[in-house]
């Protein structure tokens, strides 16, 4: 019996040492994966260090055993999506945001512990990890693993993402004196990176940098001034003789539908400006949406938002339990609506499709392969951090992916024009 002890014992020390070591090695893998964002916050721009990083994430978490894939998995979660919980301050749920990091984190690492369940095989781990990137929890769709090759000598095409995934599989499991075939398919997985034709802006637009904090957005005391410093903007721009400015989401806080007097103004000034900005929409019978507006030549146009963010404008959850969870956590509001087709502004008789947020970073939105796309944001909800960055990141993933030009204007991010 004390023999039968002391071994239980021993095993029990072996295994908690053994996890320590499992743990530190997926946390190591996890912040290869996700150096790319945080090389990019902080402006360090290098392709060889974001290749390096690539190589050695995808190389040493493929073939590992469950273990690792679950904390490889938590880890990249919380380092991806940390921010999500920081929105939550503004409907005094703060003391949410501990376990709101720890539900995403736990998310993810259970996606990852799932590869490694169904097989340790790194042939069967390469293609499941392969389609991670098409698995989108709760309608939420940002962990692109394509990503990651974004700034490396690699393309981010699906085929070339294959091939990269797969040469590492090779190399990893073949004899030494094999390793050397692994190259074929890494080279494709260079070779299918394309270089895309440069497509100059087509207009003279103008996107001012805008930072109003969320805690001002909607607070009335601060509506006036917003209203204002738009208007000072729209000025500024004719004097600079642009053709079109754009203004972020919701830079009206307010139901725009509703204000004749702003919307007879932005038509007056539309005579000398094409005017994009967001605000609010509410319809009798219909409810609110989020919306882009459209001013040009004293006419005006709206386009709704479509794809809605995940708990941010809607829960991702059958009826009974969408009511249940507003009324818990959000006083009983009601969850945005949406329109059911994307729309495109015609601007100098070109067509510019109108993207909100996070719908920018969907394929939904560049149904059509649209050539121009105008998409407006407000990242003051998750400011600071690295959300900003990893939007970017995912446009310009986009903008390449389809070639579009996307002209982005953010509050409290980086507004710019993406070319392909």
């Amino acid at each position: 019996m004390q023999n039968l002890a002391w071994k239980s014992f021993v095993k029990k020390i072996f295994d908690i040492y053994f996890t320590r070591i499992y743990i530190i090695k997926a946390f190591v893998i996890a912040l290869f994966l996700c150096a790319f964002i945080y090389l990019s916050y902080f402006e360090i721009h290098s392709l060889a260090l974001n290749t390096l990083f690539a190589l050695l994430g995808f190389y040493f978490l493929l073939g590992e055993n469950r273990v690792v894939w679950f904390w490889c998995g938590f880890f990249t979660g919380l380092l991806w999506f940390y921010w999500i919980s920081f929105s939550f301050v503004y409907y005094d749920l703060a003391f949410l945001i501990p376990l709101i990091i720890l539900g995403i984190a736990l998310v993810y690492g259970v996606l990852f512990w799932l590869i490694a369940k169904m097989s340790a095989s790194l042939y069967i781990q390469t293609p499941l990890l392969f389609g991670l990137s098409f698995i989108d929890p709760f309608g939420f769709n940002w962990l692109k693993l394509p990503l990651i090759l974004l700034d490396t000598y690699f393309s981010t095409t699906p085929l070339a993402f294959a091939s990269f995934l797969i040469a590492l599989s090779l190399f990893k499991a073949f004899p030494k004196a094999y390793k050397a075939i692994a190259l074929a398919p890494l080279c494709l997985a260079i070779a299918w990176q394309t270089p895309a034709p440069i497509t100059p802006p087509l207009l003279d637009v103008a996107l001012p940098s805008i930072h109003i904090p969320q805690s001002q957005r909607w607070d009335s005391a601060y509506q006036q001034e917003a209203i204002d410093v738009n208007f000072a903007l729209i000025k500024e721009a004719i004097a600079h003789n642009k053709e079109l400015i754009i203004l972020p989401e919701t830079a009206f806080p307010l139901y725009l539908n509703r204000a004749p007097k702003l919307i007879e103004a932005l038509k007056s000034y539309s005579h000398s400006i094409a005017i994009v900005t967001g605000a609010l929409t509410y319809e009798e019978n219909q409810g609110f949406f989020n919306s882009s507006y459209f001013f040009d030549k004293g006419e005006m146009h709206i386009a709704h938002k479509i794809v809605l963010v995940p708990f941010g404008e809607e829960v991702p959850f059958p009826a009974f339990i969408v009511k249940l969870v507003n009324q818990l956590f959000f006083d009983g509001a009601q969850d945005y609506q949406k329109a059911k087709v994307p729309h495109d502004f015609m601007i100098k008789e070109m067509p510019f499709r109108s993207a909100i947020c996070f719908e920018a970073t969907t394929d939904t939105l560049f149904e059509g392969n649209p050539k121009q796309m105008i998409a407006i944001s407000n990242n003051a909800w998750f400011s600071p951090s690295i959300e900003q960055t990893l939007q970017h990141l995912l446009l310009r993933y986009y903008a390449k992916k389809y070639q579009t030009v996307i002209y982005h204007s953010a509050n409290s991010g980086k507004s710019g024009i993406i070319l392909p």
